[in-house]
């Protein structure tokens, strides 16, 4: 193995490293509002896991999700990519049930939370998405989503994942 540089060669603080923590195996306890945007206040729990892996030499990674559903167990996956030039993550959801690419969400972290924001739709009407990143621990981790109607005005959360290192 090539002796490595410099840390400040090898680890740029532009923001690439910030999903570094997310590599490795973790267990998913979720709760997720059962419909969205409608005035629901019914919560759905139910347990999930997640592999994460870093990819391109470490501008993003790729997890592979198992999501325990009431109705039926399913798989997902994300894919994150940092743009060294905005210094701004890009994050792709992909859901097994309807295989494509999600719109993207956008952002960074700030004082070791991250916030990214994108635009989509629900049921044919446009959308505001946000994703945050929080509690972030060695061993744990926090993602909330939450979905707002009026232009970003106000959010609903709609689902939280709480993670914990399996390995």
């Amino acid at each position: 193995m090539p002796a490595q540089a410099s840390s400040s060669a090898v680890s740029p603080s532009d923001g690439r490293h910030d999903f570094d923590f997310f590599h490795g195996r973790w267990k998913v306890s979720h709760r997720r509002l059962r419909n969205r945007l409608v005035g629901d206040t019914v919560w759905e729990e139910f347990a999930g896991t997640c592999d994460t892996q870093p990819i391109i030499g470490g501008l993003g990674n790729l997890d592979d999700n198992l999501l325990e559903l009431p109705a039926g167990t399913y798989r997902a996956a994300t894919l994150r990519l940092f743009n060294p030039g905005t210094g701004l993550w890009s994050i792709w959801w992909v859901d097994a049930r309807d295989p494509r690419l999600e719109p993207p969400v956008h952002g960074g972290f700030e004082s070791g939370v991250g916030t990214f924001y994108g635009d989509d739709n629900l049921a044919g009407r446009p959308i505001r998405v946000r994703f945050s990143w929080s509690q972030i621990t060695p061993h744990s981790a926090r993602w909330d989503q939450a979905f707002s109607a009026d232009g970003g005005k106000s959010f609903e959360p709609n689902w939280t994942m709480r993670f914990a290192r399996r390995d």
